[in-house]
């Protein structure tokens, strides 16, 4: 029997978002002017212009908010003066990294937002094989500080994304066949813990922080460096390809194949089922491979396929990263959402691009843009590099792999409308997924991905429970609760 019930609708958690609105607005100034007192002059608060824009942007508007105020840290010390001014008033407030999340309210506010821009330095140890990176920091600005020493990290696959949110998410990368999740390289947490304690979180150091770290997002301070393990890079060879909609079999049938047959680590794909109102149905493909030429007949299908465009060579890394497709949807308001899945065959293929130019044709008269279904066949053995426990994925016993679900719109009215179509599509998806026989009953969802009330247990599974403890015993007074996002 087919389950028509998503183990993830949970409205419940709609109190999970930062819940500003009740605030009074006199405290929150209050806040912000107590916090200008108190920082040193390396750090600032802004009101308006430039700085204070740079903080509120996020690259969907939908997930913005006009903040009272933008707290802009220089130091470490400046973040635990205002950590606890903004607990002792008990004020809403943010943290953002890049700005790319697409929830509203889980890196926005309009309490004090603090923007974490500066914290940009990158100190690379050859002797250790580790990088120190700083968490206003976006990927691009990490591959490229990299780059010179031939060596590189497992971040975001497309430009433009935070290192903070990425990594406090789990991070899944064009290295992740290889190495695994981004949280299965961090060496060190430097954390402001909600008390005021600055410390480094380390498997040894404090292991349930370490843990809960992994995968918890802000749940337990304010993460100011990360540290990762590096791994050799050389050049490599990929980009995109776009194909007009009357060869959308052609790809399905060469994306299935890859999906099956692929055993090759260091190739990837990302398959973008798309349609765009007034174009219609396309697919951007992404190619990958780690090294200056693939062997030959992995990509060849999908090479031999005729296109619109192509971009396809060996490059950098930095390069191929910087081609794929990003700016043309930022700046449309937006949702994510996903299902989990354990592969890609054909027939599941072709419900996906059907389901995109369902949802075109339904939604683009209303003020609809943009709907893509990225499609990530990873190996099934991408949960198994980890050598210590981590709070997503609530479960690691089998390789799941995120199908992402985006919608892009114009008009604020539709928000509402817009996620409801977002949450029915993935429900269709995943029981046709169940149809087809993948055993994906409790497979944890990815929460870089999942929809703003998504419920906890569908992400972190058994690992809730800890994470609930963990939290009480570092944040009694429930701080960091007066942040957005998903909260234990």
């Amino acid at each position: 029997m087919v389950n028509t019930q998503l183990p993830f609708a949970s409205l419940a958690a709609l109190a999970s978002i930062n819940a500003t609105a009740v605030t009074d607005p006199g405290l929150i100034n209050a806040t912000c002017k107590a916090i200008a007192d108190a920082i040193s002059p390396e750090s600032a608060v802004h009101y308006f212009g430039p700085q204070y824009d740079k903080q509120m942007y996020h690259w969907a508007p939908s997930s913005a908010e006009q903040a009272m105020c933008a707290f802009e840290p220089t130091t470490t010390h400046d973040i635990v003066v205002a950590l606890r001014i903004i607990g002792e008033n008990m004020c809403p407030f943010a943290i953002k990294g890049g700005g790319h999340t697409m929830n509203p309210g889980f890196s926005s506010t309009n309490g004090v937002q603090i923007g974490m821009s500066r914290f940009s330095d990158i100190q690379y140890s050859p002797e250790l094989q580790i990088v120190t990176v700083g968490a206003g920091l976006i990927w691009d600005e990490v591959y490229a500080a990299l780059e010179p020493h031939e060596v590189n990290v497992l971040g975001g696959r497309i430009p433009g994304i935070g290192v903070a949110g990425f990594t406090l998410g789990g991070g899944y990368s064009w290295l992740t066949n290889q190495h695994g999740l981004t949280i299965d390289t961090v060496q060190t947490y430097e954390l402001v813990l909600p008390n005021g304690a600055i410390v480094n979180v380390t498997e040894s150091s404090y292991p349930d922080l370490f843990f809960a770290l992994k995968g918890g997002f802000n749940n337990f301070g304010v993460v100011t460096k990360f540290t990762f393990k590096t791994f050799s890079q050389g050049q490599v060879w990929g980009g995109m390809i776009v194909y007009g909609g009357h060869v959308v079999d052609q790809v399905t049938t060469a994306t299935a194949s890859f999906s099956a047959q692929s055993t090759d680590p260091k190739a990837q794909i990302i398959t973008l089922y798309t349609y765009i109102s007034g174009l219609g149905p396309m697919i951007i493909q992404s190619l990958f491979y780690d090294g200056p030429n693939p062997p030959p007949g992995i990509f060849d299908q999908f090479l031999a396929i005729p296109h619109f465009m192509q971009d396809i060579g060996t490059r950098s890394f930095l390069s191929l990263v910087k081609s794929m497709p990003s700016d043309p949807t930022a700046n449309l308001r937006g949702i994510f959402h996903t299902i989990s899945v354990t592969g890609y065959s054909e027939e599941f293929l072709r419900a996906i691009a059907d389901e995109a130019i369902v949802q075109g044709e339904a939604f683009s008269p209303s003020s609809g843009v943009m709907f893509s279904y990225a499609v990530s066949p990873f190996l099934p053995t991408i949960f198994s590099h980890n050598t210590s426990p981590s709070a997503y994925p609530g479960s690691r016993d089998r390789g799941v792999f995120p199908l992402n679900l985006y919608i892009g719109w114009v008009s604020p009215s539709a928000d509402e409308l817009m996620h409801n179509a977002t949450r029915t599509s993935a429900e269709k998806l995943y029981n046709h997924a169940i149809a087809l026989g993948q055993t994906i009953s409790g497979a944890p969802l990815y929460n870089n991905y999942a929809i703003f009330d998504t419920a906890l247990e569908s992400i972190y599974g058994d690992n809730l429970q800890r994470l609930k403890l963990i939290k009480q015993e570092v944040d009694p007074s429930n701080v960091m609760g007066l942040t957005g996002g998903f909260k234990f």
